[in-house]
């Protein structure tokens, strides 16, 4: 006789069973504007029209060798080479003209005039031929007017910055009657020039010292400031160097 298995008994079989409801399928809000769409733009041949195909007539039926390439048929070549048309030919009771005489000699012949042979020069084993004119052996620019003057435009030139001189003479002048500018002494323009010299001395020892490896923005920004410094010291003492006579404002 069979016997009836029962669940062993717990806790949790009297829990009361929990309803599961499926929550609503997700429908957007723009679906019956997106079907009404669809419904009024999606209509056969809406833009393009119905095909404009002519109906095929029953007479012109697949023949053979229908589709096979045909050449152009060929046209006449036309022969005339005139594109004016010549004047016919004298009557035999015409005459042709008379009283025309030449100058030219039928007796005796005419000499050719012998042209002449330009002068060249080779300068390779292969016969490379090149005219002598063109070659630099014959003393060509030498026997020029203007060779050895200077040109025009050297000339212009000079006068430009002799007048652009003379102007800044004047203008400095002018200054110094004024009492705006001052010209430093030799003694002041050594001693500055010195002190330039011991600064910039002094930023390269310190550009010297800095590290190797740039690895932060702190030792970056430290280099770029004394590469900076000391271009514009070098170019200060290169200026004192070069010019004895120097104007500063007062």
């Amino acid at each position: 006789m069979a016997k009836t298995i029962f669940p062993q008994e717990s806790i949790y079989n009297y829990l009361p069973d929990q309803v599961h409801t499926e929550k609503p399928k997700y429908k957007s809000k723009f679906r019956p504007v997106l079907i009404l769409k669809d419904k009024t733009l999606k209509d056969a041949m809406k833009t393009m029209g119905p095909a404009k195909v002519a109906t095929p007539s029953p007479d012109k039926y697949l023949k053979k060798h229908s589709k096979e390439p045909k050449l152009p048929q060929i046209k006449e070549r036309c022969h005339r080479m005139c594109t004016t048309k010549k004047p016919a030919v004298p009557l035999r009771s015409e005459h042709p003209p008379m009283d025309l005489h030449s100058k030219r000699s039928l007796i005796k012949p005419t000499t050719p005039v012998p042209t002449k042979q330009l002068v060249a020069s080779v300068d390779t084993s292969r016969g490379h031929k090149e005219l002598l004119e063109h070659s630099g052996l014959v003393p060509k620019y030498v026997n020029k007017k203007s060779y050895g003057k200077v040109p025009e435009y050297l000339q212009h030139r000079n006068e430009e910055v002799h007048r652009s001189v003379d102007e800044y003479n004047k203008y400095l002048k002018e200054q110094m009657e004024q009492g705006a500018m001052r010209q430093l002494s030799e003694e002041e323009r050594q001693a500055n020039l010195e002190s330039l010299r011991t600064t910039l001395d002094e930023l390269h020892n310190k550009y010297n010292r800095l590290p190797v490896v740039m690895d932060t923005l702190t030792r970056k920004n430290r280099k770029d400031q004394l590469e900076a410094e000391i271009k514009q010291l070098e170019s200060d003492v290169g200026l004192f160097e070069r010019f004895k006579t120097i104007y500063i404002a007062k």
